[in-house]
């Protein structure tokens, strides 16, 4: 494959992706894929991604999915088995385009989900660990009342035009993902089952005041997973530490990978 460029697109399937590739390539080191929240994008990352690499030496590569950020639109409503789409079809096709050879999934709220999900689900070997920053692994009565207020506050606030510097075709993005969650039959949705199957460990960030989610997540979590599961709760934030936060959630998040991924001490050459 041609050398991955420091930003661009990668066409999966139907989509143009866009993406941002941060410090050495797949082939040189182990590879941090960010998977965004649900009004996410490789831009709504900040520069946490920057400070994780630097924390860490390996390479982190982050990207914004198809609806979001300047990738390809998606048609409306999306089907309700949206993160199962992006997780078992659109994630592998992104991390063989990408030439991806080991490394961490570090997901947030809908990414972090996201990541559960392909861990799961593929068995890909290459994945040596999860950080799963506010994951939903259920549907919570917080979440639906959470998510019905934001679409008052798209709809009557600043907040759409706030977005709209995040996303190129911010309606898409937004009832893309609002559209989901509010559905009735959304309340079914439930991804625990591929929680015993992931064969790795699996660190897991809250924030103590997520308006999101609750412990249940958390517990759900440590009822099914088989895999080493370590818990933080970060205080002072909400349901996006990583912005609320971001210094302490950076040092368990880089402290995990070091851990998983021993990145330092000339190792950059054994990735494969």
């Amino acid at each position: 494959m041609t050398a991955l460029a420091p930003s661009g697109f990668l066409t999966i399937g139907g989509s143009d992706l866009e993406y941002r590739m941060i410090g050495p390539a797949p082939e040189h080191a182990p590879t941090i894929v960010m998977l965004h929240e649900g009004l996410g994008s490789s831009g709504l990352w900040g520069d946490f991604p920057d400070r994780l690499q630097a924390a860490t030496g390996a390479g982190v590569l982050l990207y914004s999915r198809a609806g979001y950020g300047a990738s390809t639109p998606v048609k409306l409503p999306r089907p309700l088995d949206y993160m199962h789409i992006e997780a078992l079809d659109v994630l592998p096709k992104l991390l063989d385009g990408i030439g991806f050879r080991r490394g961490l999934l570090v997901g947030h709220s809908d990414g972090a989900s996201i990541a559960a999900i392909y861990a799961g689900g593929s068995g890909d070997h290459r994945i040596r660990g999860l950080a799963l920053i506010a994951p939903h692994f259920v549907v919570e009565d917080i979440s639906v009342a959470s998510i019905a207020e934001i679409k008052q506050a798209y709809e009557t606030t600043e907040l759409r035009s706030k977005l709209q510097r995040w996303h190129k075709d911010v309606d898409n993005a937004f009832y893309g993902w609002n559209g989901a969650w509010l559905d009735a039959k959304f309340r079914d949705w439930d991804i625990s089952d591929y929680l015993a199957y992931i064969r790795v460990p699996v660190a897991i960030l809250q924030g103590a005041d997520d308006q999101y989610g609750t412990i249940r997540q958390i517990e759900i979590a440590q009822q099914e997973c088989y895999c080493p599961v370590d818990v933080t709760i970060i205080p002072g934030a909400g349901h996006s530490p990583h912005r609320e936060a971001p210094g302490g959630t950076l040092d368990v998040i880089a402290e995990f990978a070091g851990r998983i991924l021993h990145v330092h001490e000339g190792s950059q050459g054994r990735a494969a």
